[in-house]
């Protein structure tokens, strides 16, 4: 009968996780001894467990579906935190696996001994479990994957004490297939098709999955029939954008000019998207961006499917044929002269090659980015989510482990 680690790999591999972000340490050597036996599985070692757990991040973005992290006990998941955050922050599906000391061993306070959960449930608000016996362990190990790769995804922390793994008797368990999210209720399609036809100023605010191609297509034919705006939230998890693709003007970053876009909207529709914020406060100045004078309406919620809403809402305005605006390709020139950072801007503008994945980290100097690559080959951009620095390389690692025939430009 396999022991606990082994019968976990067994039930990871069967759900369709096969990567496995890590940084191990004395606590997690059979998990390590198992990973090495499971051909199925694709294990990466990792110098920092920020790296490890901002790769698992950029894996799930580009994959869809999560890998896992292995931590060594609550200071190397204290080490992670960072880059968890922004997945928290971006609904990404991670499971998140920490060791522990043996059960019997807790009670000597020994010196790199935690309090785990209290740490995990900062960036694991849904789902802290520690496995309390090798016989209930796969159990565990299913549970946390189908609470991370439910919508919204999240980070589902197991907390895995090593006599738990190294036990025997540990049993593969199977994970329930995932549910199929709903559309939006008849009702709220018809209270904001009722809002889109009133006339007044509308922009449909998208987010999440709302800002793959399936749902762009679906707006940009709303937003053609009935001459709306479409925006895109200001840091999302994922856009494919570029030529050929719907073009979505993102909510800027400074709350000024956040101000100016919103300014003389009345309606203002949400599609897997927040009322937007500004990212800190300031003397004086508005937290809440929405003007008081705009109705939010929510169209469809991180729980619901997007493409399914936006389709059914195209066909009661009458817009399911109609033609879309696509971007044309349009590439910048090359720049010339001083280096600036709307020259590096530009630049990858006028080079980025087809199907590239872009992870952003570059903050303020990359406030002319969207700009310079809008009408470049198409591509997929990956932003900072939660705003916790570290995120950049580590995300590209993931993202190209996920896409290994992709090119990938971290910024």
């Amino acid at each position: 009968m396999p022991n606990g680690a082994q019968a976990l790999m067994k039930t990871l591999v069967d759900a369709g996780v096969e990567v496995c972000f890590t940084n191990p340490g004395t606590s997690e050597m059979h998990f390590v001894a198992a990973l090495d036996s499971e051909s199925n599985m694709r294990a990466v070692l990792t110098l920092f467990e920020g790296v490890a757990t901002g790769a698992a991040d950029g894996y799930a973005r580009m994959a869809d579906k999560p890998a896992a992290t292995l931590l060594h006990l609550g200071c190397g998941l204290g080490n992670g935190l960072a880059n968890l955050h922004n997945a928290r922050k971006g609904n990404v599906p991670v499971v998140n696996i920490v060791g522990d000391h043996a059960t019997y061993h807790v009670k000597y306070d020994a010196q790199l001994q935690s309090d785990i959960e209290t740490v995990a449930r900062n960036v694991s608000p849904g789902f802290v479990r520690t496995s309390k016996s090798t016989a209930e362990l796969c159990c565990d190990v299913a549970d946390a994957i189908a609470a991370a790769r439910g919508l919204p995804g999240q980070v589902a922390t197991l907390i895995l004490p090593a006599d738990v793994s190294w036990g025997d008797g540990g049993v593969p368990c199977a994970v329930p297939p995932m549910a199929v999210p709903p559309a939006a209720d008849d009702d709220v399609i018809e209270a904001v098709a009722a809002a889109i036809r009133s006339g007044k100023k509308t922009a449909l605010l998208l987010g999440g999955r709302a800002l793959r191609e399936p749902s762009l297509l679906a707006a940009a034919r709303i937003a053609a029939q009935c001459d709306i705006t479409l925006l895109a939230e200001t840091f999302p998890t994922r856009i494919e954008r570029g030529a050929g693709l719907p073009p979505v003007e993102r909510i800027a970053y400074l709350a000024e000019l956040a101000g100016i876009q919103l300014a003389d909207v009345e309606h203002l529709i949400l599609v897997d998207s927040k009322a937007p914020v500004s990212f800190f406060a300031y003397p004086g100045k508005r937290s809440y961006l929405v003007p008081d004078s705009c109705e939010v309406l929510t169209l469809a919620t991180a729980e619901q499917d997007t493409t399914a809403s936006l389709e059914r809402l195209a066909q009661v305005l009458g817009a399911d044929n109609a033609t879309p605006l696509l971007q044309a390709s349009q590439r910048p020139g090359r720049p010339r002269g001083k280096l600036t950072t709307e020259k590096v801007c530009k630049a990858v503008g006028h080079l980025l090659p087809q199907n590239a994945i872009i992870i952003d980290e570059s903050i303020t100097s990359g406030l002319m980015l969207s700009v310079m690559t809008a009408g470049a080959p198409r591509h997929d951009l990956i932003t900072l989510t939660g705003g916790a620095i570290g995120q950049g390389l580590p995300n590209a690692v993931g993202a190209a482990i996920a896409c290994p025939d992709r090119p990938v430009l971290a910024l």
